[in-house]
């Protein structure tokens, strides 16, 4: 029966957005080609396969909910248990700290390919695409610097470790067939004040150009800015005006996390500028809370206007959209569940939006006649369109995926404690 409603919904809902000009199955067909990056970091609380060590660099997970990945199969099967409740085919989003080291310590200057041989395996069992990221906190040498850092030797071990990295990402594309995206973010800055802004700066960029050198085919490059780190809150050696400037006069791609700018700051309003001039964009979808950047995305504004921008401006192919947030203090699926179907969520609303229609009216400077749709097409049933594209993908409807993931902490992840 509830089948039948959802159904019925959605047949109320395509005869309303027709008579607006919107085609509710175009709509819902351009959202499930819309991949995901999951971050695999959820589900362990940043803590990867290395070692036990608490985190450093600039970065905190808080929260002790029971039930965490303790290794490399569980954070699999959590991962996949995630997957299942959220619509589409997604990829996944690996850190290098969590590579299948088979119990060895293998430092990060000699990492390779062959530590994320069962990583290949097992996502191309399960349809799953990798991205990928070098890592360069909790170490011993991270300190407060790293590719940064005036002292050859720690500044030598990172290049070789994201050189190391990029390589790795190469393999992994060229065996999925679809380009790996490699991330670059370094917590690099000073706790006060730092008089000498300009060295560190002309370091790192020194630093960026030995990685970059070689060219591959089967990888893309990004690079990640940050307000600031725990620890780390005067200065950041890495800022956004540093890497918009490297990444465009490098065509590299700039990722932009929702939750590394200024509470005020608009990162939706970012892309119109960034993609004149690099060649696509990397997004970490997150949501800042105060000084915390990584809270569980939810569907507020500031994701929907980030997700309407990419459609505005035309660029669903030159944008990529992860996430990027970590949250010890509910169940870890659960949070896996929500961000992802709530980016999900802005991107349909997005995609029925009447954008002809409002640019017409735009052309025409009808501003009263713009503002008045804008704020119709907020209280249209896109939620109908969503709950069918739910049923379409044979994932939960609705509230229902909420008992699945209590079925499966009694069953499995409360079992780990």
């Amino acid at each position: 029966m509830k089948e039948e409603l959802i159904v019925k919904a959605y047949e109320v809902a395509k005869e309303r957005y027709a008579a607006i000009g919107m085609d509710t199955d175009k709509a819902m067909d351009a959202l499930q080609k819309v991949q995901l990056s999951l971050h695999c970091w959820q589900a362990d609380d940043v803590t990867g396969f290395e070692s036990a060590g608490e985190l450093t660099g600039g970065i905190q997970a808080t929260g002790n909910y029971p039930g965490k990945a303790r290794n490399i199969e569980e954070l699999r099967q959590d991962v996949l248990k995630a997957a299942s409740y959220i619509p589409g085919n997604h990829r996944l989003n690996l850190h290098e700290i969590y590579g299948d080291f088979g119990g060895q310590f293998v430092d990060r200057d000699q990492v390779e390919p062959k530590h994320f041989e069962s990583w290949m395996q097992w996502a191309a069992e399960h349809n799953m695409k990798l991205d990928f990221n070098s890592t360069s906190f909790s170490h011993p040498k991270s300190g407060s610097l790293s590719l940064s850092n005036p002292d050859k030797s720690i500044r030598d071990f990172w290049i070789e470790h994201t050189k190391r990295c990029r390589a790795i990402a190469e393999e992994m594309g060229k065996r999925q067939g679809d380009p790996c995206i490699m991330n670059l973010w370094i917590h690099d800055g000073s706790k006060d004040i730092t008089v000498n802004r300009m060295k560190y700066r002309e370091i790192l960029k020194n630093s960026l150009d030995e990685i970059f050198a070689t060219e591959y085919k089967n990888m893309k490059d990004c690079v990640e800015s940050k307000v600031f780190g725990i620890g780390l809150e005067s200065y950041t050696v890495g800022s956004s005006d540093f890497y918009t400037a490297y990444g465009a006069s490098h065509n590299k791609i700039v990722t932009l996390d929702t939750g590394h700018f200024h509470p005020t700051e608009s990162v939706a309003d970012k892309l119109s500028s960034l993609l004149l001039f690099i060649p696509e964009v990397m997004l970490h979808v997150s949501r800042p809370v105060r000084w915390d950047s990584d809270h569980v995305t939810i569907m507020n504004d500031d994701t929907l206007d980030l997700c309407k921008e990419i459609v505005r401006c035309d660029a669903l192919d030159r944008v990529h959209i992860g996430l990027d947030y970590f949250d010890a203090s509910i169940n870890r699926i659960g949070a896996y569940v929500i961000g992802s179907r709530a980016t999900q969520k802005c991107m349909l609303q997005a995609l029925l939006e009447p954008l002809d229609t409002l640019r017409k009216y735009e052309a025409n400077d009808q501003g009263f006649e713009r503002l008045a749709l804008l704020e119709e097409a907020k209280s249209l049933p896109w939620n109908a369109v969503w709950d069918m594209f739910c049923l379409k993908n044979n994932v939960p409807v609705g509230e229902e995926f909420i008992a699945e993931v209590e079925k499966y902490e009694a069953e499995v992840t409360s079992k780990r404690n």
